[in-house]
């Protein structure tokens, strides 16, 4: 039987506890069957995609076998670019937090290799550096390759199109013939199979290829936001579009616990789902959410498994998957029977590289889109609503209605118009007063904040014994707003400059107008720069 579970595997606690503390549920493809082949110490040749999981496939059983009283080198990765060297590092990192004595350290061209000298002085255990810097140490004598017993050869076959196979022999060469192997490679040309025949020793084969990969007829769009204003966005395409079910898919049940009590203190109906459930809380959180008393659900991807929900209206990934199939089998929960589904994805930064990988490998197009504004979620659902009424005029016998409408135009001084406008904003509550105060919102103009954020005036300051947390305080307790979205707090004698998201400016404005800081009440207002 496959294990498939990293609490299955004899590791050292503190890897156990980085990949807990990371959200990891379950192993990759690649994971699984690559990570108990290298505890053996065997050479491994793994055949696998970017996205499949496969720098903890080699990441977690070389950080195994690191010895952190040992302060000289034990193991190098190779990598083709300086970007794949950094990220490979930060991974390599987050894997061994907990794990005190370890060392790690990327090594490329472009940076001063005198910094890299001094790092390599004072004692490092994991190189990963592209191969034309680590050979510039080798000349250099600055790493002592003898105690190297580790070496992974990653994205091998994109070093080779680089040109760096003399340097990759030069390097294999001056390693211990007791050394482990480990290759891994999208492709499999003859090349490869030559380094592996000449440098390795009875390496196992390991492949995960993906198989080719159909998205169904839904629409997809993604949305390029940043870190600190997903929850905004994630809640205005929830507003706009106010599907009957949805399901928020996230990377690790850290993620999904923190975004379904966000949600739920927006007032959004969100139950979480995700592995450390017992199953009668699993039971209880799905029967929920197939009646429609939970109307959205959020999840990891192996906590989703088998969710058969027709109804489901859209699917939100918040955050991208890690894995190229992840996003088939996530959108695949919508638009089921025939029926219409939208998928939403929200990208940050260079997320988009892997978006673009995604519809490469699922020939799928997932169209951008801009953050709809305020104006945009009241005009969609002015829309939804007029679109009920259309079908009621259709369908009812509205005759008494009419009648009564007719008696009131008659003995006022307002049209039919008037009451069906009154009525429609009625039903919206305050979605147009909010449209209008974010209308407002360019008539700040320059505030001296950072882009995104509005500078605002509080016309109290250190005299009056206010702290900033008593600020931040009122301003989250207020407005009901995350008190991490709140920026800087620049506190004088007399006064407080406080700079808050812009889109969130004129509801704090208007909400902490009849509020009060220590028992004293305030004036809030832009700042003004000049």
């Amino acid at each position: 039987m496959e294990i498939t579970k990293f609490q299955d595997l004899e590791l050292n606690p503190s890897i156990l506890r980085a990949v807990e503390e990371m959200g990891f549920e379950e192993m990759s493809p690649i994971q699984a069957k690559a990570i108990p082949v290298m505890l053996t110490g065997k050479d491994i040749i793994g055949q696998a995609q970017t996205g499949t999981g496969k720098t903890a496939a080699f990441g977690i059983p070389l950080l195994q076998r690191i010895d952190p009283k040992e302060r000289n080198v034990q193991a190098i990765v190779l990598c083709p670019t300086r970007e794949l060297a950094i990220q490979v590092a930060e991974e390599f990192r987050k894997l061994g937090m907990f794990m005190h004595g370890i060392k790690i350290l990327p090594v490329y061209g472009g940076q001063e290799i005198s910094k890299q000298i001094r790092s390599l002085k004072a004692g490092v255990q994991i190189i990963i550096g592209t191969p034309g810097r680590v050979m510039d140490h080798m000349r250099r004598k600055t790493v002592k390759f003898d105690t190297i017993h580790t070496i992974v050869l990653d994205e091998a076959d994109e070093m080779l199109n680089m040109g760096f196979r003399e340097d990759i022999e030069t390097i294999l060469g001056q390693l211990s013939p007791e050394r482990q192997t480990v290759l891994f490679s999208a492709t499999m040309p003859g090349p490869i199979l030559d380094i592996a025949r000449t440098y390795q020793k009875s390496a196992e084969i390991i492949r995960v290829v993906k198989k080719e990969l159909t998205v169904p007829k839904i629409e997809q769009f993604y949305y390029e936001v940043n870190k600190k204003n997903k929850e905004d966005v994630l809640a205005r395409l929830l507003d706009m579009y106010n599907p009957k079910l949805s399901l928020i898919f996230c990377n690790t049940k850290k993620q999904v616990d923190e975004l379904t009590s966000a949600l739920q203190g927006r007032g959004y109906f969100a139950e979480g789902l995700h592995g450390d459930l017992k199953q009668m809380q699993r039971d209880r959180v799905m029967n929920s959410f197939r009646n429609g008393r939970t109307e959205i659900l959020v999840a990891t991807d192996v906590a989703a498994r088998g969710i058969d929900v027709d109804d489901v209206e859209a699917v939100f990934n918040y955050d991208v998957p890690q894995d190229d199939e992840y996003y088939v089998h996530r959108i695949g929960r919508t638009g089921r029977a025939g029926r219409e589904g939208r998928a939403f994805t929200l990208v940050v930064g260079k997320e988009v590289f892997k978006l673009k990988d995604i519809m490469k490998y699922c020939n799928t197009k997932i169209k951008a889109q801009p953050i709809p504004s305020m104006n945009d979620v009241t005009a969609v659902k002015a829309e939804k609503i007029l679109d009920k009424l259309k079908a009621i005029i259709e369908n009812e016998d509205l005759s008494k209605m009419v009648d009564l409408i007719e008696e009131r135009v008659n003995e006022e001084e307002y049209t039919s118009l008037d009451l069906a406008a009154a009525f429609l904003k009625m039903i919206m509550g305050n979605e147009g007063t909010k449209a209008e105060e974010e209308k407002k919102l360019e008539d700040f103009g320059d505030t001296g904040a950072e882009a995104g954020m509005v500078r605002l005036f509080i016309n109290l300051g250190k005299n009056q014994n206010v702290r900033p947390g008593d600020i931040l305080g009122a301003i989250a307790g207020e407005t009901g707003m995350a008190g991490k979205l709140i920026g800087s707090i620049d506190m004088y004698d007399k006064y407080t400059f406080v700079e808050v998201p812009r889109e969130n400016a004129s509801d704090v404005i208007q909400v902490m107008k009849s509020a009060k800081i220590k028992g004293k009440s305030i004036n809030i207002e832009p700042a003004n720069r000049k």
